[in-house]
């Protein structure tokens, strides 16, 4: 057993509002922001509202309904940054390479030939978290 969910997590803040996003799109069930240490540019988290540890003990008819917004998101992402192709992530406890204990989605552009950035190399730019925001909400906005 995992364990237990802790309130204070950082996505948890944000879903909260206590701290700062660029929001690309939210509902009901989950928030898309971008991710503040891009592996590549366009690289978004998706959040699902309901608290969750990871996926060992999320909520099956959460996941039912993140599961098409993750294709949506992913599919604005890879046209709205011309990518390649798109890695998406999930990681689960420590071992697995989970650094917050909130369940969420990585959607990340790739390109032929380009290797990812280390996650942790450091804070991107307000202005261009803002820009991407943007462009990835443009993306989704076409799909409809």
């Amino acid at each position: 057993m995992s364990a237990s969910y802790d309130a204070d997590n950082i996505f948890a803040k944000i879903l909260r509002g206590e701290i700062p996003c660029h929001r690309v799109y939210e509902d009901d069930n989950a928030l898309v922001f971008m991710d503040v240490m891009p592996q590549s540019a366009g690289h978004v988290l998706i959040v699902p509202k309901a608290p969750s540890r990871n996926l060992f003990d999320a909520d099956p008819a959460v996941l039912a309904v993140v599961i098409p917004l993750l294709q949506r998101i992913a599919t604005a992402a890879k046209r709205a940054f011309d990518a390649d192709g798109v890695s998406v992530m999930q990681f689960n406890e420590a071992a697995g390479g989970q650094t917050v204990f909130h369940l969420h989605f990585h959607v990340i552009p790739r390109y032929e030939g380009t290797p990812l950035h280390s996650h942790g190399r450091g804070m991107e730019e307000p202005e261009v978290l803002a820009a991407n925001a943007e462009k990835l909400r443009s993306a989704l906005a076409a799909l409809n």
